[in-house]
């Protein structure tokens, strides 16, 4: 991509999107269009062809999406399959019909099978049934990446897909209800730390075992994929890690500085036992995460404090 290149980030207030924009500035890039969703409701067909017609980007980070963790996940689950094919169906065909040069679409490691074999590869996508409590969401995201393998059959368009793992950082949801695990956390053991609380409650047993990622580091994959990869089999994005909620529960307490006691509820969920992204694909590309667990735990938590959300 030329340093000037028309970039159209859609997503770009949301972790990922502006994890991008932050690694797109720091590497150049002077031509970024950004757009909130006040602005361009990318659900609304019309609104996405009128905006592709007059703006024509060159390139497209595909970052806007309905995200949440299993309750809202489980809790909206027509709002999540809708909205997020809505988003998708229009970014993506508006790409074609102006010829955007390349496209990434996010896609997110729920979408492979519950019990698929780990660590989870690539070809594992479609070989069994979902995890029941995001299926809605899981079928949009394997639909978008459909999506751009079939236009890529049909039109030659150039669309790849990027599968990242579980994700966490600067500009982070920490909704009480409809947050992801790491950020839940975060919030319950600072609120905990807060009104001198002597317990926080954690669902599940504390078994699951879970890969995260620093939305940063994901920024630096996407990026380099952007400009080298070309492929229509999508790239799963990760640590090649993982680690037990129980043990993530652990050290988030310890960056907090929580003194009390860990509850679990195995009355709750657990989720997909253990859910570990294979890499290899990403590592022929030299590429490997730079940001400890421990380390951008404690940069989401000065962000958490820094936007005044405790």
């Amino acid at each position: 991509m030329n340093k000037n290149a028309k970039i159209f980030l859609a997503g770009y207030r949301g972790m990922v999107g502006s994890a991008v924009y932050r690694k797109l500035q720091k590497e150049g890039f002077t031509n970024l269009i950004t757009r909130s969703s006040s602005e361009l409701d990318l659900r609304n067909q019309e609104a996405v062809a009128g905006f592709f017609a007059a703006e024509k980007p060159e390139y497209v980070f595909l970052a806007a999406a309905k995200v949440g963790g299993i309750v809202a996940n489980n809790t909206y689950r027509a709002d999540f399959i809708y909205e997020n094919l809505m988003i998708q169906n229009n970014v993506i065909h508006q790409s074609y019909v102006h010829g955007v040069k390349k496209l990434m679409f996010f896609g997110s490691s729920c979408i492979y099978p519950k019990m698929a074999p780990q660590p989870l590869k690539e070809d594992s996508l479609l070989t069994g049934l979902l995890e029941p409590t995001n299926e809605p969401y899981a079928i949009a995201k394997i639909a978008g990446i459909k999506m751009c393998e079939s236009y890529r059959d049909q039109y030659g368009c150039n669309f790849i897909s990027v599968m990242p793992t579980n994700l966490y950082g600067i500009n982070d949801n920490y909704h009480p209800e409809n947050s992801h695990v790491l950020p839940a956390l975060i919030r319950k053991f600072h609120e905990a730390k807060r009104d001198g609380k002597n317990e926080v409650i954690i669902w599940g047993t504390g078994t699951p075992l879970r890969e995260f990622l620093f939305a940063d580091d994901l920024a630096d994959a996407a990026y380099l994929l952007m400009e080298q990869y070309n492929e229509k089999q999508f790239v799963n994005i990760g640590s090649g890690e993982d680690i037990s909620i129980k043990e993530l529960a652990e050290l988030i307490k310890h960056i907090i500085g929580f003194n009390g006691q860990l509850v679990f509820d195995s009355s709750k969920p657990d989720g997909t036992p253990r859910k570990l992204m294979d890499v290899t694909r990403l590592k022929q590309f030299g590429w490997t995460y730079t940001t400890s667990l421990e380390n951008g735990i404690q940069q989401a938590y000065d962000d958490f404090l820094k936007r005044g959300l405790g």
